[in-house]
């Protein structure tokens, strides 16, 4: 299954992730962005949920949850976005936080206040493209986002590879490290198979 923060966006969904979602067997995303993009792939407003199952009967349950992709305000120029809580029917494993393209705002708040994530996957670049403010989390988010799930490993994604990312995976370390945090901070390698626990 892809799970697709918003479609909207080159570097969420480029032309070779356009090909590929026609090769998958579900896709979900926003109810905008399924309107747009049509056939198999299906649209969640937040907080809705999605299931999926394996072979052997476990399931995923798979919650859409609000994102703010910017500062207030922006939100009718970046579009509509989710992210996503994936929590299985397994009792071996946690829920995994995929935070989408998102600010730090309640929404992500609540998304803590609702789920006990063992796993959290923060948008974190600071994404930026017009005006002075990012689009999304920057290394302050990330630490208010791991403050608010204080029994998750933190993995940052989407922070390399575009050049309006303003910050990276070595800014986030530094600022980790700095408050305390560093053992809670899992950097990935592209290409690398890492497996990721939560602490």
């Amino acid at each position: 299954a892809v799970l697709l923060s918003h479609d909207q966006h080159s570097d969420n969904l480029d032309n070779s992730g356009r090909a590929f979602l026609k090769h998958a067997k579900r896709v979900l995303t926003t109810e905008a962005g399924a309107k747009r993009l049509g056939g198999h792939v299906e649209g969640l407003a937040p907080w809705a949920t999605s299931h999926l199952k394996d072979r052997d009967g476990n399931t995923l349950t798979i919650t859409a949850t609000p994102a703010r992709h910017g500062p207030a305000g922006i939100e009718p120029l970046s579009g509509d976005v989710i992210g996503f809580v994936v929590s299985s029917s397994r009792t071996d494993t946690s829920d995994v936080y995929i935070s989408g393209d998102t600010t730090w705002f309640d929404g992500v708040a609540e998304v803590a206040r609702r789920f006990k994530c063992g796993v959290v996957l923060p948008f974190a670049g600071a994404a930026q493209t017009r005006g002075p403010f990012h689009l999304t989390m920057d290394t302050n988010d990330t630490i208010e986002t791991a403050r608010a799930f204080p029994d998750a490993m933190i993995v940052p994604l989407h922070t390399e590879g575009w050049a309006h990312f303003r910050q990276n995976s070595e800014d986030l370390r530094k600022t980790f490290d700095v408050l305390g945090f560093g053992t809670r901070l899992r950097l990935l390698v592209p290409g690398v198979p890492t497996v990721v626990e939560a602490p």
